[in-house]
């Protein structure tokens, strides 16, 4: 079953920015580009980095470990060393508040 969770302010991210939030055991990357928001796993597929210590620009998360790059969107690899995609999650502002599904 999924559900939305209350995942941060939006005030929390600046824009081009990327921050962790753990929920229940897992950790999860939540993206703010352009005042949208998008969220992922928030481990690298390939070395199972934290990905908000990367670097985000445009849409696009560059892995701080091996500089391995995934469209923030839908989750697909976009240069080597990473080639499996990263898992995404419908993400929504409300009231100031970001939540994501999971």
């Amino acid at each position: 079953m999924t559900q939305w969770i209350d995942a941060a302010a939006m005030d929390d991210i600046d824009d081009e920015d990327v921050m962790r939030f753990d929920h229940d055991g897992q950790t999860f990357a939540i993206y703010r580009v352009n005042d949208a928001v998008y969220a992922s796993d928030g481990l690298c597929t390939h070395e199972h980095v934290h990905l908000s210590d990367g670097l985000v620009m445009d849409y696009v998360i560059e892995c701080p470990k091996h500089n391995g790059r995934f469209d923030i969107r839908d989750g697909r690899p976009l240069c080597a060393p990473v080639c499996e995609k990263l898992r995404t999650y419908p993400a929504k502002v409300a009231g100031g508040r970001i939540f994501i599904e999971v």
